[in-house]
């Protein structure tokens, strides 16, 4: 054999290092999966590549966690699915990565293409039931393109409106040889330089003449790091501003331009509403939630894919940046807005107040409100905080207090329970530097429970605080309701969550009075383990729930 051969030979990689070369090039860091022999060449390369292995209990757990870590760095989150049974399993991720707006590669696994239709174990084709949940899904049909297709599914995951991408690998085409990727990283999206929207002149003709406006901001606001746009536009112009989803925490809650209780009054009173990075879902009433007469400017990154269900006055799409920083000039010199804030000041006031007794109930089981008074007194500022479940965390949504981006988290519209321990995993690693708090209804242990498991062995000190009822309250009630009866709707009460998180290898906490919390909320972060507070609470409480779901 000549020497020329045996170097070309030599230089060749496997297709699974060729999709970790891909992946480091953009960055990349951590693969979160469930280990299957069909990805073992993804794993070889992630090793020579420097890319960490993160494994999970189930599947849904690894998918949950790169979306968790896209919510947390605001960077692609990545994880391979092995075939048949592990793609199918993370698919509800890809929904509610797909609903959030989440960058996110997923990665799956795929019985070989040399023996397709003979019967290979998992033999499925994934991709037209991916499909429906992705931006993009494909099969990469001979290992020269897999590079190309790791680095257009980095690329769409991160296109406005970001989402999960999906790309899966025969078994033979991974493990083939070819030519080393090229060197430098693929041509990604910089979503924070996207140019604003383009004619902004009506918009800001509204606003400049605006009394009474109010902005309402979501998710899409975190994506495009608006939040320093935002907070020049509310300052300078005198605009108070409510937050959901990832966008809570863009303006700190003690903010003097920040509103929460007073959310009602500020929308239906508004004569102007900028509705920035959130749809008009359920969430606000489908465009219900603001006033017969308010003006609205709809504000996004790209326009919506299905129409408004409410007409806006004027349309903005494009970089949310720019275009809230070139609105705020254009709007600059609008008449004194002092009396506006004051006003809702003094609502958001008395709104507060009328929560004192609840926050300082002393029944035992413990009132939902009594938890979040005592959890306020550990959390930090830069906490990141989780929410996996039903009235427990809309309680949690009600009361807890962000004050930076990136430090609330929750399943957001496609209200996926189970999501949270996977979140919690990524949270905990990308920010090492912060605590981690996961709060966690009793039914949503049960869908990624084990992931304490995870946690223990890769030694994340995640606290999860459970409110534990025993039912599956945000069912339950409203059925009793309607109905006067419920079924299906009951759990084992006081059922010790603790122990088998004990047993699993963390810390475990049982309070059953209110003295007894702030105690165990302190062990439970001195432990350096991951931990569960299990607190039983009153089932006979309803959160006073206003939104119309469908």
């Amino acid at each position: 054999m000549s020497a020329e051969p045996q170097a070309r030979e030599s230089t060749q990689v496997h297709g699974g290092r060729v999709v970790a070369q891909r992946l480091a090039a953009a960055g990349v860091s951590k693969l979160f999966t469930l280990s299957g022999g069909h990805l073992f060449s993804i794993y070889d390369g992630c090793r020579e590549e420097g890319i960490d292995l993160l494994d999970v209990r189930h599947e849904q757990a690894a998918a949950f966690a790169a979306e968790g870590w896209a919510k947390a760095t605001r960077t692609p989150g990545v994880c391979a699915l092995t075939a048949g049974p592990g793609v199918t399993n993370g698919m509800s991720a890809m929904a509610s990565a797909l609903m959030n707006s989440s960058p996110m590669v997923v990665l799956g696994g795929r019985a070989p293409a040399m023996r397709w239709g003979q019967g290979s174990l998992q033999e499925i084709d994934h991709v037209p039931f991916v499909a429906p949940v992705t931006k993009s899904a494909v099969t990469a049909s001979a290992t020269a393109e897999i590079g190309s297709l790791v680095d257009a599914a980095l690329a769409t995951c991160l296109q406005p409106p970001g989402g999960p991408a999906f790309v899966d690998f025969p078994l033979d085409q991974v493990f083939m040889e070819v030519e080393p990727a090229a060197n430098g990283a693929a041509e990604l999206p910089d979503v924070a330089a996207i140019p604003g929207a383009t004619d902004i002149a009506h918009a800001a003709e509204l606003l400049r003449a605006a009394e009474r406006p109010a902005i309402m901001a979501g998710t899409g606001l975190y994506w495009a790091h608006g939040e320093g746009a935002l907070r020049r536009l509310c300052e300078e112009l005198r605009i108070p501003v409510f937050l959901n989803g990832l966008a809570r925490g863009c303006v700190p809650a003690d903010h003097e331009c920040f509103f929460s209780r007073a959310r009602s009054t500020a929308l239906k009173g508004a004569d102007v509403a900028l509705v920035i990075g959130v749809p008009m879902d359920f969430r606000l009433g489908f465009g219900g939630s603001f006033g017969d007469d308010t003006k609205l400017v709809a504000i996004g990154s790209a326009p919506p894919a299905s129409p408004h269900p409410r007409e806006p006055a004027a349309e903005l799409y494009g970089g949310i940046a720019a275009t809230l920083d070139a609105l705020r000039a254009e709007a600059a010199g609008g008449p004194d807005r002092s009396e506006w804030l004051r006003t809702l000041r003094e609502t958001e006031s008395e709104k507060r107040a009328a929560e004192q007794e609840e926050l300082n109930d002393s029944r035992a089981p413990l009132h939902p409100m009594r938890v979040y008074r005592e959890l306020q007194q550990v959390i930090d500022r830069d906490t990141i905080v989780i929410g996996d479940g039903g009235d427990f965390v809309s309680y949690a949504g009600r009361m807890i207090e962000t004050y930076e981006p990136g430090c609330w988290m929750d399943p957001g519209p496609y209200g996926c329970l189970g999501s949270g321990p996977g979140y919690a995993i990524a949270a905990s690693i990308a920010r090492p530097d912060r605590r981690t708090l996961l709060l966690l209804g009793d039914g949503a242990f049960g869908f990624s429970g084990l992931e304490f498991d995870t946690m223990v062995r890769h030694n994340l000190p995640v606290v999860a605080v459970m409110g534990n009822n025993g039912i599956w309250a945000l069912e339950k009630h409203p059925m009793e309701f309607l109905y006067g009866y419920s079924v299906a709707a009951e759990l084992q009460p006081e059922l010790r969550y603790d122990k088998v998180v004990e047993n699993l290898g963390g810390h475990g906490e049982l309070v059953r009075e209110p003295d007894e919390l702030q105690p165990a909320l302190e062990r439970a972060f001195a432990s350096g383990k991951p931990a569960l507070v299990n607190v039983l609470t009153d089932p006979s409480v309803a959160y006073p729930r206003k939104a119309n779901l469908a």
